[in-house]
């Protein structure tokens, strides 16, 4: 048996997006066929790839990968000879008794290896091409939603869907994960149906709180539950007082990484009819990237932090702020 067969195993598996486990072999105490550094890729599915250890051990390995992919967190185990098969604790090790009759311990590391997180981003606008050219650098696969899109304008994406339609959208992408709609003016609505008929883990929104509150009225009274409406995240981002677009996608990448490791995500008030803003949305026809590109103004970055902007009137229109 090749002993580093794995190496090449987990290219493949990587390749395919299918999550598994390396589980290497710690300490083996005789009688057992599986030695210290002795290693095997495990799928959720059960499937196991090199060496670990006869069928007595398999078991308890399967469950235990099972579980280490679902946390995502990486796993001590050992097995040992006991009349039981029960499992307990041992500090941070998870043991089992084994009741086979070969009568050796393991002691194996479980390390789950999964998928790039995907992280939705709706939108042709500056923000939305900067998020796709820096989602990737941490570790994020992204992909584009916009009507029209091209895959060759956006190299960085993993995927291009060219189209906004909700039916196109929730048949080309799974339900959940992350999504952050950055239109700025163009098709938002359009967008935001899309973007919850994902269901997603969390949506984000790149626009002014009024705004975005004139959004959440309109959907609302279009038939779309209101308390997913409530949770849409807007303004999006940290305040760290962004101006280009690129730092308004770094501003929001921070809070996606801050979901990603637990961290709470803010939402806001359910609409009602006591708390939605009365006034009409008139957003004038416009050219994108004439204000919001390299030299985006202040309103920009107040379209992501919520900070006050500066009475620029055009720039903000621009961005989509209203």
């Amino acid at each position: 048996m090749n002993r580093n067969q794995w190496i090449a195993d987990a290219a493949r598996l990587q390749a395919e997006d299918r999550p598994f486990a390396l589980v290497t072999v710690l300490r083996a105490q005789a009688p057992t066929s599986a030695k210290a550094g002795d290693k095997a890729l495990v799928t959720a599915d059960g499937q196991i790839h090199g060496w670990i250890g006869g069928g007595c051990a398999q078991p308890a390995v399967v469950k235990t990968v099972r579980q280490a992919l679902a946390s995502g967190q990486p796993q001590s185990i050992r097995i040992a000879p006991t009349d039981e098969t029960a499992e307990r604790t041992l500090g941070d090790v998870l043991e089992f008794g084994m009741a086979c009759h070969s009568g050796g311990t393991l002691e194996l590391f479980v390390d789950p290896v999964l998928p790039a997180p995907q992280l939705v981003v709706f939108g042709d606008s500056p923000v939305a091409r900067a998020l796709t050219g820096l989602a990737p650098r941490i570790g994020l696969q992204t992909v584009l939603v916009a009507e029209g899109a091209q895959a060759a304008d956006f190299p960085d994406a993993a995927r291009v869907v060219g189209s906004d339609r909700t039916d196109t959208v929730t048949q080309a992408l799974p339900a959940g994960g992350l999504v952050v709609v950055a239109t700025q003016g163009r098709r938002d609505l359009q967008a935001l149906r899309a973007a919850l008929a994902l269901q997603p883990q969390t949506l984000w929104f790149v626009a002014s709180e009024r705004k975005a509150g004139v959004l959440r009225e309109s959907l609302v009274g279009a038939g779309e539950d209101p308390a997913r409406v409530a949770a849409i995240v807007a303004p999006a981002g940290e305040p760290i007082g962004a101006q280009t677009p690129e730092e308004i996608a770094l501003a929001v990448l921070a809070t996606v990484v801050a979901a990603r490791r637990g961290r709470p995500v803010r939402a806001s008030a359910p609409v009602t009819e006591k708390t939605a803003p009365k006034f009409k949305l008139d957003l004038p026809p416009m050219e994108m990237g004439s204000c919001c590109g390299g030299g985006a103004s202040k309103a920009a970055d107040a379209e992501s932090t919520g900070e006050a902007a500066p009475p620029v009137v055009a720039a903000k229109s621009c961005c989509g702020g209203s």
